[in-house]
């Protein structure tokens, strides 16, 4: 049963009314109200719910704020993900200027789709929103399953709409662009980085398995490479050309045992200051694998044997990154 009880200050004036609500098999539950009728109703949703015996304890989801969340989420959950935590931060604290002081047992789907509009409204990509939305989803499921904060209501992110994909990108090296970029690379402090490309339009690889590839994963009698906990979550062994095995043998020997032995960040780095050497536009270090999952389409694999190489799981992911030439497909007709 649930008793409500006036606070008073000094002059007996009531500030407040506060609930217990008691049945048997469930903790005591205590919260304070401005107004008489808010208490009721919070006291007869209580007991609503231990009746039906879905009564879950939101004390934690009270306590928790979105920075608490994500703070965790930082701290514990992404040291343990693939990938460079720095790209993750900026949508980190986007998400905290947006939503930080909210409780997570009082974040709506209204106050996650308020932030999704204004984000957008700055002139964001979308897909940098649906990133920030995702992170939201994923960091609430990690709390609701692992970490007892208990959602009667559920992830609020799931009632909300998702921008729009942003249009896959269909870039692709063209006009000496091979050439010049090699070229540029060629200039770089780092040794690593004009082999980095070459490899990787050899092999399709993304640029996490490549920096994650050790020489103990090679096996050049065989010629093959295996990529391990790939982005997919499986491992794959992927056959090396003639020409990947003659990258392979022009590098000198890490004596930490990795092939490419650089962060993500300094080829990010040195991506930038070479591609404006060669005085090129719009080309990411990732457009490396279109362009080379598309020849190994041009050389007459098929889907199954293109997809074994590069490691997509469906032909619709591979798809996205198969972007043929009209005028190649011309020659192949005849």
């Amino acid at each position: 049963m649930a008793s409500i009880t006036a606070r008073k200050d000094r002059d007996s004036l009531i500030i407040g009314w506060q609930v217990r609500v008691r049945k048997k098999g469930y903790p005591l539950q205590v919260k304070t109200f401005d107004k008489k009728a808010q208490a009721q109703a919070w006291a007869r949703q209580i007991e609503t719910e231990m009746d039906r015996g879905i009564w879950q304890d939101r004390g934690e989801a009270e306590r928790t704020t979105v920075n608490d969340l994500l703070d965790r989420y930082a701290h514990e959950i992404l040291p343990t993900k693939r990938g460079d935590a720095g790209k993750v931060m900026p949508h980190i604290r986007a998400l905290k200027a947006g939503l930080g002081e909210k409780s997570l047992a009082a974040l709506s789907a209204r106050d996650v789709a308020e932030y999704r509009d204004a984000r957008l409204s700055t002139g964001l990509k979308t897909q940098t929103v649906r990133h920030d939305l995702a992170l939201l989803s994923r960091a609430i499921k990690q709390g609701m399953m692992e970490w007892g904060i208990a959602l009667p209501a559920g992830n609020p992110v799931l009632n909300v709409r998702m921008p729009a994909p942003s249009k896959p990108r269909d870039r692709r090296l063209a006009g000496g662009e091979e050439e010049r970029m090699l070229a540029a690379l060629a200039g770089c402090e780092n040794p690593y980085m004009r082999p980095l490309m070459l490899f990787a339009l050899e092999t399709a690889a993304r640029l996490g398995e490549l920096l994650d590839l050790r020489w103990e994963n090679i096996d050049f009698p065989r010629k093959t490479a295996v990529f391990y906990d790939t982005k997919n979550g499986d491992d794959r062994t992927a056959p090396l050309s003639s020409a990947a095995v003659a990258v392979l043998h022009s590098l000198p020997r890490d004596l930490a045992g990795r092939v490419f032995p650089i962060s993500e960040s300094a080829v990010e780095q040195g991506w930038r200051r070479a591609r404006k050497r060669a005085a090129i536009e719009d080309l990411h270090f990732h457009d490396l694998r279109h362009e080379a999952t598309s020849r190994l389409f041009e050389k007459g694999l098929n889907p199954m044997q293109v997809a074994a190489i590069t490691g997509h799981k469906t032909l619709q992911m591979l798809k996205r990154y198969t972007h043929l030439r009209a005028e190649d497909l011309a020659k192949l007709l005849g």
